[in-house]
């Protein structure tokens, strides 16, 4: 798979945020600020996560036509499957 600049600035702004949410806890900020930065990460990585696992099912779609399998079935599964263990 291919992991475009994109996709690579999505988890660079992650790194940011949790290098921002290690800050707010070595300066004792309250928790409710800290579980709330904690949260928006997850959804960052969460969203993030579908974005690679729509890309490569993308791809795989792709490649299986060119080389004319038809069972895209197993594909989609095999990228509902990800999505799952993701959570």
């Amino acid at each position: 798979m291919d992991y475009n600049d994109q996709i690579k600035n999505r988890v660079k702004r992650i790194e940011g945020q949790l290098r921002g949410i290690l800050k707010m806890m070595e300066e004792n900020k309250d928790c409710k600020d800290v579980i709330t930065q904690l949260s928006a990460s997850r959804t960052a990585i969460d969203r993030t996560i579908g974005v690679i696992v729509s890309s490569n099912l993308v791809e795989c779609v792709k490649k299986a036509e060119e080389q004319g399998n038809k069972n895209m079935e197993d594909l989609v599964k095999e990228a509902v499957n990800l999505l799952v263990k993701s959570r």
